[in-house]
């Protein structure tokens, strides 16, 4: 009798073992997600274990999260927290998602330096793509200190950046996102583009300066490179670049339709009606195919040019300021008939 009351009590034990170890491998094999398709927990500084599952809760099945959740519990996961964009697959089970997590193995994202024309926009645009706060990657781009370890200040640092898509991780620091950029302009210039500025005895900065300028004249690519070789005449010449784009920059009111008389007094070194040459950087992040028009500007003599009456975007040229008043008279009348101020 009590061998069997012996037996029945390890049978019983055995069962009670055997039903654990299920547990445990269900909820650890478990999918986390109940998506089908990838999902991706973001975990920036100011998480803590309890925020980081209250993040995988929509998304998760209860019992994948319960055993991810065990895990973290188990293993003090909340003592050392690694920030990042970690993907969630959907057959994914709580072990694996949780090395992942505790190994600080997250994903890769694209990120998109956009055709921005103040800094504070840029910083707003990257702001919402990584865990940096747009108020640090302004006062970074705002800093000549930090500017400076790059070899640039806070007028040129635009020309830093190359309008591409990049391979980069969402808890990339500043210092990192400056150090990338430097490598992506490095790998751009170097080469062809490098050679042609020098023969053109321009600095990279000083084609993104001048190329900003025509991406703000024109959005027709075509036409680009003979508005680069105007606006180089008038280098050679020593002649202001009169540029209608400085002045909206200069005043920082970029929905301006026309620009008067009155507006071209501004006192301002962005003003190319006031000052001869290039101004002190570039009015915008230049666009490639506006670098490229610079580096492959067409030849000929033209000085003058005026956005054409049909509102079509691009330009008439001409070589005399006689010519020029013409296309100017004809451009402001098509202004007054539609009523643009």
């Amino acid at each position: 009798m009590k061998k069997l009351k012996s037996r029945t009590y390890l049978y019983i034990a055995a069962a009670g073992l055997l039903l654990i170890i299920g547990l445990i491998v269900f909820y650890a094999l478990t999918p986390v997600s109940k998506a089908d398709g990838t999902q991706y927990l973001y975990i920036d500084d100011d998480d803590t274990q309890d925020s980081v599952i209250m993040h995988l809760r929509p998304m998760s099945h209860t019992a994948g999260l319960t055993g991810l959740t065990s895990l973290m519990r188990h293993s003090g996961y909340g003592k050392k927290i690694k920030t990042g964009r970690y993907a969630i697959e959907p057959k994914e089970g709580a072990v694996a998602l949780f090395r992942k997590l505790k190994n600080g193995q997250q994903s890769s994202m694209n990120l998109t330096i956009p055709e921005v024309r103040t800094m504070d926009r840029l910083a707003s645009v990257l702001g919402k793509k990584l865990m940096l706060d747009s108020a640090t990657i302004a006062s970074a781009l705002y800093s000549n200190e930090v500017c400076g370890k790059y070899g640039y200040d806070t007028c040129t640092v635009a020309a830093l950046f190359v309008p591409n898509t990049y391979d980069v991780y969402w808890n990339m620091s500043m210092d990192a996102l400056m150090q990338r950029m430097e490598k992506e302009h490095q790998r751009f210039w170097k080469g062809e583009r490098e050679t042609k500025a020098a023969q053109m005895q321009l600095t990279p900065v000083e084609v993104c300066t001048l190329a900003s300028i025509i991406d703000e004249e024109t959005a027709n690519n075509a036409e680009k490179p003979m508005i680069a070789g105007m606006y180089l005449n008038r280098l050679k010449t020593n002649m202001p670049l009169q540029a209608d784009p400085t002045i909206k920059f200069a005043l920082k009111q970029f929905e301006l339709k026309r620009i008067w008389q009155k507006l071209l007094f501004i006192d301002s070194p962005y003003n190319t009606y006031k000052n001869k040459g290039l101004p002190p950087g570039p009015i915008k992040i230049a666009s490639i195919k506006g670098i490229d028009a610079v580096l492959n500007a067409a030849s000929h003599d033209y000085l003058y040019m005026c956005a054409k009456e049909d509102f079509s975007g691009t330009h008439n040229f001409a070589r005399t300021y006689q010519e020029h008043l013409k296309n100017a008279a004809k451009y402001t009348k098509a202004l007054n008939e539609r009523g643009i101020k």
